[in-house]
C-alpha cells in the first residue's frame, strides 16, 4: 500500500489572498507540528490550486481510522491554540472527509495532485472500486503519473469539535479518487477523459462529481517534525 497508513484525513478549503501568507506560516510551522505530534499521524501533505486560485487541498496519512477518534486528537480539536482560533474562520467552503483507504498504489506525494470527489450509485460500489483499482495499476507506470488512491469517508462517532464550531461546520466528500503525477498536462488530460464526470458515471458514480488540480506546497512526516 502506497499511503503510509490505512486511513487518511482529506480536506479542501479556500483561503483569501489577503490572509494567505499568514495562513501558510501558521499551517506549516504550528499546525503541522501539532498534528504530527499526535500518535498515528504519519505524514502531512498540502497542495495549492494549480491555476493560482484560493483553493487548498490537504491530506494527512494516518495509521488507522481509529486515530480520528483518539483522545489525543480530540484534545487538540477541542483546545485550539490562539493562532489556530484566529485561522479557523479563514477555512472557507471547508470539505473535510475522515477516510478509510480502499485502494492505494504508487506514490502518495507528487508535484501535482488531481482530486475527484464523488458518490457511487447504490449497488455499484464494488464495480466502481474495481474499475478504479484497474486505473491505479495503469497510473503507476503511465508517463507523467506516479500513482492513485481511493478513499471512502466514514464519520467517527464523536461530537462536533470546537474547531468545527469555529469554522461553522464542515461538508464531506463521500468517495475520493486521487491521481498523483509530475506532469500537470498528464493529470489535466486524465481529468478531461478517464476521470471526467461522464467517465465516472460510466464507472458507476452518481452525477455531480467535483474535480480539482493542485500543485504541491509542503509535505513532511512525523519523523521529520520530531
Amino acid at each position: 500500500m502506497a499511503l503510509m497508513g490505512k486511513a487518511a484525513l482529506a480536506m479542501w478549503w479556500d483561503v483569501a489572498a489577503d490572509i494567505r501568507s499568514e495562513f501558510e506560516d501558521w499551517h506549516s510551522h504550528e499546525h503541522y507540528r501539532e498534528r504530527l505530534g499526535i500518535p498515528g499521524f504519519l505524514r502531512a501533505n498540502r497542495w495549492s490550486l494549480a491555476d493560482g486560485g484560493e483553493g487548498v487541498f490537504q491530506m494527512y496519512e494516518l495509521e488507522s481510522h481509529e486515530v480520528l477518534s483518539s483522545g489525543a486528537y480530540l484534545d487538540r480539536l477541542n483546545s485550539p491554540t490562539p493562532w489556530s482560533t484566529k485561522m479557523m474562520p479563514h477555512h472557507r467552503n471547508m470539505v473535510r472527509s475522515q477516510c478509510r483507504v480502499l485502494e492505494s498504489g504508487g506514490a502518495s506525494v507528487s508535484r501535482n495532485a488531481l482530486t475527484v470527489r464523488f458518490s457511487p450509485l447504490p449497488g455499484h460500489e464494488d464495480a466502481l472500486r474495481q474499475s478504479l483499482r484497474d486505473l491505479i495499476v495503469q497510473l503507476v507506470d503511465r508517463p507523467g503519473c506516479v500513482g492513485g488512491h481511493v478513499l471512502r469517508h466514514e464519520s467517527p462517532a464523536i461530537a462536533m469539535t470546537k474547531e468545527q464550531i469555529i469554522r461553522g461546520g464542515d461538508k464531506t466528500a463521500d468517495w475520493i479518487f486521487l491521481a498523483m503525477g509530475y506532469d500537470e498536462r498528464a493529470l489535466r488530460q486524465l481529468m478531461q477523459t478517464e476521470l471526467s464526470e461522464e467517465a465516472m458515471i460510466q464507472r458507476g458514480a452518481q452525477s455531480g462529481t467535483a474535480s480539482g488540480l493542485y500543485i504541491l506546497s509542503y509535505s513532511t512526516t512525523a519523523t521529520d517534525i520530531a
